[in-house]
């Protein structure tokens, strides 16, 4: 039972150490005066009730005694004399709150309730193990916030590890006790206690041996997962593949017997267990190169690839979705941390490449099963065949045998599965967009690999699908369920030719692979027009969205300034389609852009997607040429809702159908500017559309005022303006939107924020196109001298945030959130401005001669107010910021604003002071009345407007945290 403490101690203090604490269920489980039963009611109603209400109110119960005194003694309570798991884990659960509180319980208390917890623990041996895991760990917090705590002249928390040096921040106080003690205590229990394991045959029946076995995996992994750089944000990627462990746990990864074990533990436990193996195997093939020289290295990695062998000789564990999951991230490992020509030099190569490709086939081939996995082998298979022209070993590497049978089999396993999907109504992969176009951007480097044999495969196929689909279109006999198979089929078909297209750019292509890439994009061009002459008759979304897919991957390969226009590419598709460069193709993407644009307008994937597709990111060269499009001269002249039907307020359509709306005008409004200049008859004319649309919402608005028809054509118009106005980024065309919107229609938006100003659908996206209007994006809002424009706009925006706040603050009064850095700094930066005002005309208040004083009468009001309401920065502003401060919770665009608070409310400060002081444990409020002190020594009150906390406030003390360190 020792063991078994000490290994969850070690696996839960390098868990916790990491400083990204896990919360137990969002609960804080703190007890007041009441029996056990009742308490193991609320337990019950709280971890296994089915009843929601009964649940929030138990829950409710429990979150409002946080500060009950009889806490720790109605949790010895339940440890002791509690019938039931629940009543024990919310014990533990109370106990962790507590000695994580931010005023600390007394050390004595916090030595006998670890004490408490180790006798506790090892009296019971039945207990639950996530009762042990939760209890064990209030014992390793205990340790990790007590670190610096002294009694006696002893650090009594640090006992576990007593040689650990003293560290002033906790990151090095981690590392350390990882680097020094868990060398030793952790890897070394872990490592070898498995062995006695093995040397008789385990009894899975026995559930302290099955417990042992897993605590010691655990632990292992928790030392190997261990970010010992820092420099990790997100422990759950997996794209920072490289494990740095510390230099003195380098013998324990030069011997090989710490390999086969964990290669003979996978073979031996259940898959339960085993998967757990092959997670630290995964850490151990990470592990940094410059850990070992070069023999060491080729002799670590020999080491592994024959347990890989030995895995792949003896698949049978590899059915568990566990362990296949963990295998495949440990092949793809090999190639993150192995070059192709390390591996080509190892023994067993040859064998081994044949085994993982025949395993990945298979794999590709069941592609219900574990589907998440296929990244992993997809990646493997993408940077061997990225690393091909970097081999310089004359070993083969034998990818050009088995790349081409990877691609086949995705390719084949993908079409197979279509029929299967609709016949057994199954979850369709092709829904799971992100995951199709993850696995095809991997695939595209691989498929070019021998790209004669990808390319003839993917033509067989496509034209005999494409037929079969023909005959079932012109069939009289029409099967809805077998079109739709077919459908399916040409989908995927599609978005592998998109593929293989736009592999181009990441494999060594010739002019050959250029024309094969002719030879597929004409099929999909003849596709393209067989679909498009079926709108809006009969339709398909995924092969639309796989269409769209193809022409983005066909743009980015032979679309733009630097093409090569006798690319072999339009050969072919001269021949078929007539179709001799890329103007040709421009007009084709411009023509299926008014297609969908017109025909799926009540799909907002289709519109979306084709919106992204419209060129937003071209240059001003490719601009040029599509403003020449007659495609593109008819959006401009024509975008209603009478030719795009997505651009209505049909009430069939939902509030956030349009969203798109935005894009759309961004992308019109850019190609307008190609040759705007200062035409304002041109501009005029664009926008049009928006001025009947307005002149609409303004009868309504004077007549018969049916607020939903408004609402919604106010929305619209709202999207459509920040679109347009997000592309003016020039001073002439700002200022032709400025002119045209300011005198007639901002005041409509201004009455739409005071009737709707409590439903966001609506007064979201107007109070972002008045957002972006205040966008000074290259200079735009440099107004004219003699202009008023600038004066005006102010004007409004502060009318706009006054009506919404003051409505807004009449139906919450104030609702508390946290907020981010930009609305924290732009808060404080603006309350600094009003607080620099104010001190200014206080400072200078009677010193003016008397013809300057009413230049500021708006001075004298501001401070008449101030005056007759001094609440307004003393208890809201002062009070707030500086406990934001001291919680941790600010900024450093605080102290400026804070800087001045403290000067105008002097003797408010000095009460807060107090108070705060007051409030701290007897121990710190020296400490914090010393801070206080050094922080106001020499700042007098005529300084307050020349000095800036940053440049003139003194160091802090080592003893101060970073909530005051913040305030210096």
């Amino acid at each position: 039972c020792c063991t078994y403490i000490l290994l969850e101690f070690c696996a839960t203090l390098t868990a916790v150490g990491i400083g990204r604490e896990r919360s137990y269920r969002g609960l804080i489980a703190l007890f007041w005066k009441a029996d056990l039963a009742e308490l193991e009611v609320l337990c019950n109603q709280l971890y296994e009730g089915t009843d929601l209400a009964q649940r929030m109110q138990a829950e409710k119960v429990l979150l409002e005694l946080i500060d009950s005194p009889e806490c720790l003694s109605q949790c010895q309570l339940l440890l002791e004399q509690g019938t039931t798991s629940y009543a024990q884990l919310l014990a533990a659960t109370c106990l962790s709150k507590l000695v994580s509180r931010t005023t600390p319980l007394p050390i004595e208390q916090r030595i006998d309730i670890r004490n408490y917890i180790l006798n506790y623990v090892a009296s019971q041996p039945k207990l639950a193990p996530f009762v042990i895991q939760a209890l064990v760990q209030v014992i390793a917090k205990i340790t990790k916030l007590g670190w610096f705590e002294v009694q006696k002249d002893q650090l009594i928390f640090r006992d576990i590890i007593a040689d650990v040096k003293k560290f002033l921040q906790v990151r090095k106080i981690i590392q350390s006790c990882c680097y020094l003690k868990l060398h030793s205590l952790a890897l070394n229990s872990a490592l070898f206690s498995p062995g006695p394991l093995l040397a008789k045959p385990l009894n899975l029946q026995d559930q302290q041996q099955q417990s042992l076995a897993m605590h010691l995996l655990k632990l292992v992994l928790n030392c190997l997962n261990f970010d010992f750089i820092g420099n990790s944000a997100d422990e759950s990627a997996d794209d920072l593949c490289t494990v740095q462990i510390p230099t003195n746990w380098r013998t324990i990864f030069l011997e090989p017997e710490t390999l086969d074990l964990f290669f003979d533990l996978y073979h031996s436990l259940p898959p339960v267990l085993s998967q757990l193996a092959l997670s630290c195997l995964v850490q151990f093939a990470s592990t940094r190169r410059s850990l070992f020289s070069n023999p060491e290295r080729a002799k670590y990695l020999g080491n592994l690839i024959k347990g890989v062998k030995r895995i792949l000789e003896n698949p049978q564990g590899l059915s568990d979705p566990g362990n296949y999951h963990e295998f495949c991230r440990f092949l793809a490992r090999l190639k993150t941390n192995y070059q192709l020509g390390e591996l080509v030099m190892v023994k067993d190569y040859s064998e081994v490449i044949r085994l993982i490709a025949n395993f990945t086939i298979t794999s590709l081939q069941h592609w219900e099963f574990a589907p998440n996995s296929v990244h992993y082998l997809l990646t493997l298979w993408q940077r061997m065949v990225a690393s091909v022209p970097f081999v310089k070993s004359t070993e083969p590497h034998l990818l050009d045998t088995y790349a081409p049978e990877i691609t086949k089999a995705y390719i084949t396993s993908r079409l197979e599965s279509v029929p299967v999907v609709i016949r057994d109504g199954l979850e369709d992969p092709l829904d799971d967009t992100a995951t199709v176009f993850q696995q095809l951007e991997q695939l595209c480097t691989v498929s070019r690999c021998e790209y004669e044999k990808t390319c003839a495969l993917l033509v067989q196929l496509f034209d005999q699908n494409a037929q079969n689909y023909q005959k079932l279109l012109h069939s009289s006999n029409r099967n809805p369920l077998e079109i739709t198979v077919q459908e399916g089929r040409l989908a995927w078909l599609v978005y592998l030719v998109g593929t293989v297209v736009g592999g181009r750019l990441t494999y060594t292509s010739t002019d050959e692979h250029d024309a094969m890439d002719g030879e597929l994009s004409c099929r999909v061009f003849q596709l393209i027009s067989l679909m498009d002459a079926q709108l809006p008759r009969s339709s398909n979304e995924k092969v639309e969205l796989a269409i769209l897919w193809f022409l983005d991957q066909f743009r980015k390969t032979y679309v733009g300034d630097q093409l090569q226009r006798t690319s072999k590419v339009y050969a072919r598709m001269s021949e078929v389609l007539g179709i001799t460069d890329d103007n040709h193709v421009l007009e084709t993407f411009m023509a299926k852009i008014v297609t969908n644009l017109k025909c799926w307008g009540r799909c907002e994937p289709v519109i979306s997607r084709t919106l992204q597709l419209s060129l937003m990111s071209a240059t001003y060269i490719l601009l040029k040429k599509l403003v020449k499009i007659d495609a593109v001269k008819f959006m401009l002249q024509n975008h209603t809702s009478k030719h795009f039907p997505f651009l209505g307020v049909n009430d069939n359509y939902s509030l956030s159908d349009l969203r798109c709306r935005t894009t759309f005008y961004t992308a019109l409004t850019r190609l307008l500017m190609v040759d705007l200049g200062e035409d304002e008859d041109e501009f005029e004319n664009f926008m049009l559309p928006l001025t009947v649309s307005f002149e609409t919402v303004t009868q309504i608005f004077n007549n018969s005022f049916k607020q939903e028809e408004a609402k919604r054509m106010l929305i619209g118009l709202a999207r459509d303006l920040r679109g347009i106005a997000f592309a003016l980024n020039t001073k002439t065309s700002y200022t032709m939107l400025f002119d045209w919107i300011y005198t007639s229609y901002l005041p409509i938006l201004q009455r739409a924020i005071e009737l709707w100003y409590r439903e966001a659908a609506c007064t979201t996206p107007i109070l972002k196109l008045m957002a972006e209007l205040l966008q000074n994006r290259s200079q735009r809002l440099n107004f004219d001298v003699s202009s008023p424009n600038g004066i005006l706009l102010f004007r409004e925006a502060s009318k706009m945030i006054c009506t919404y706040g003051r409505y807004l603050l009449m139906f919450s009064l104030h609702v508390m959130f946290n907020i981010n850095t930009i609305v924290s700094s732009s808060c404080c930066a603006s309350l600094d401005y009003v607080v620099t005002y104010l001190f200014k005309h206080i400072a200078k208040e009677g010193k003016k001669p008397v013809r300057c004083r009413e230049i500021s009468q708006d001075g004298q009001r501001l401070l008449h107010f101030m005056q007759q309401n001094p609440e307004v920065l003393q208890q809201v502003n002062l009070s707030t910021v500086s406990s934001e401060v001291l919680l941790n919770l600010i900024y450093e665009s605080m102290n400026r604003a804070l800087l001045g608070l403290m000067g105008l409310r002097q003797q408010y400060f000095s009460e807060l002071r107090a108070s705060l002081i007051t409030s701290q444990p007897d121990n710190k409020r020296e400490v914090l009345d010393q801070c206080f002190r050094n922080l106001m020594e020499g700042v007098e009150q005529n300084l307050l407007l020349k000095l800036r906390i940053l440049d003139r406030f003194p160091t802090p003390p080592p003893q101060c945290g970073p909530g005051l360190r913040v305030l210096y």
